[in-house]
């Protein structure tokens, strides 16, 4: 999975997602690309399914970019635990996605197989994205 090599603290505050995206909101690598309309958290394991399911489909041919990172602790605290004690112990990273951002950008391939290799990834994270090409925007 993906997650910081290193870090200056080890938990963080889970903060706020207002706005949309400022940078990140064009596709600036590839012919075609994955823009996400609503905010959210996106885990590490959707960010490699989605790329595994894009890869598989191209069957290696053309690029992939991924131009999020999960560089954001999130902690779980014990089932059956009580309210008490602090913080959790952290569970895993997650990348922090505005509305506008592009996450994947494919190139090389045809347009075709993009938009269906896009499709897949759509179907593995958790928000609602839609397929952008670099003409239209």
């Amino acid at each position: 999975m993906l997650q910081p090599k290193k870090q200056k603290f080890r938990k963080q505050f889970r903060g706020n997602m207002k706005g949309v995206a400022s940078a990140n909101n064009t596709v600036a690598h590839g012919d075609f690309g994955l823009k996400a309309i609503d905010r959210g958290w996106i885990d590490a394991r959707q960010i490699e399914a989605a790329r595994r399911a894009m890869t598989g489909h191209i069957k290696r041919r053309g690029k992939i970019w991924v131009n999020i990172f999960p560089d954001k602790p999130f902690t779980k605290k014990p089932t059956n635990s009580k309210m008490l004690g602090g913080k959790g112990d952290v569970e895993g990273y997650v990348a922090v996605v505005k509305p506008g951002t592009v996450m994947f950008e494919i190139g090389g391939v045809k347009s075709e197989i993009a938009r269906e290799a896009l499709r897949l990834a759509l179907h593995k994270i958790s928000i609602k994205a839609k397929i952008v090409s670099k003409d239209a925007i």
